[in-house]
């Protein structure tokens, strides 16, 4: 039997975020080899285990595995969340093309400075309820299933959720307009895996606080 997924990263969410979610809503147990400090990555770099010199970086089934879309893909096909053709992959990818880069504005919103975080999270809270939400509100609303893609539970969705509960960081009552979300979200939070994941103790990642923002900084000299 194959060893478990490791995972190379910080201590923190960043990019591996979506991917612990994914192999802990397919119920796949997970190993974490922490980056914490600039010779940790270094190590890595100078053997030779990253192809672009960037993590995350997944071990996984005898392949050192690198940008995040791609690790995510491939652990989505191989636990068959990422539909049953190529036009459900398609609308797959789209749906977490958009969670992708609402995440991305709020990923980075501890690593912006003071002066200009009150109007990026305006901003973030302005995207979310304008270009985003309503977009996954109006699929399950217009097609009555649980799930985006397939009436199955796809990567799509996992990311969706994902999304929310960030979302929900920077402002609790976000989802106050999108009712079919918020039952989305009940739903999703409950299926076992995930609502494991989300219980105190799991793998899942606390948000960015300003320590960590100086250990990332520190370790990829930005």
């Amino acid at each position: 039997m194959a060893g478990k997924p490791k995972l190379h990263y910080t201590k923190g969410r960043g990019k591996m975020e979506s991917i612990r979610w994914l192999l802990a809503a397919a119920g796949v147990e997970f190993e974490e080899e922490f980056i914490e400090t600039k010779e940790d990555l270094e190590k890595l770099r100078n053997d030779g285990s990253l192809l672009f010199q960037q993590v995350p970086m997944v071990e996984m089934d005898g392949m050192k595995m690198v940008q995040t879309r791609a690790i995510l893909s491939y652990i989505a096909a191989k636990y068959n969340l990422y539909g049953k053709d190529l036009k459900e992959r398609a609308w797959i990818d789209m749906y977490v093309e958009g969670t992708t880069d609402l995440m991305g504005m709020i990923m980075y919103l501890p690593f912006q400075p003071a002066d200009t975080k009150e109007k990026n999270l305006a901003l973030i809270i302005e995207r979310a309820t304008t270009r985003y939400f309503p977009v996954y509100e109006k699929a399950l609303k217009d097609h009555g299933q649980d799930y985006l893609v397939g009436n199955k539970l796809s990567l799509a969705d996992i990311h969706l959720l994902e999304a929310i509960l960030m979302a929900e960081e920077c402002k609790p009552d976000i989802l106050s307009a999108f009712p079919v979300l918020q039952a989305f979200k009940g739903r999703t939070s409950n299926i076992p895996t995930i609502k494991k994941f989300l219980q105190p103790g799991s793998q899942r990642k606390p948000p960015t606080d300003e320590k960590f923002v100086a250990v990332v900084r520190k370790i990829f000299n930005i």
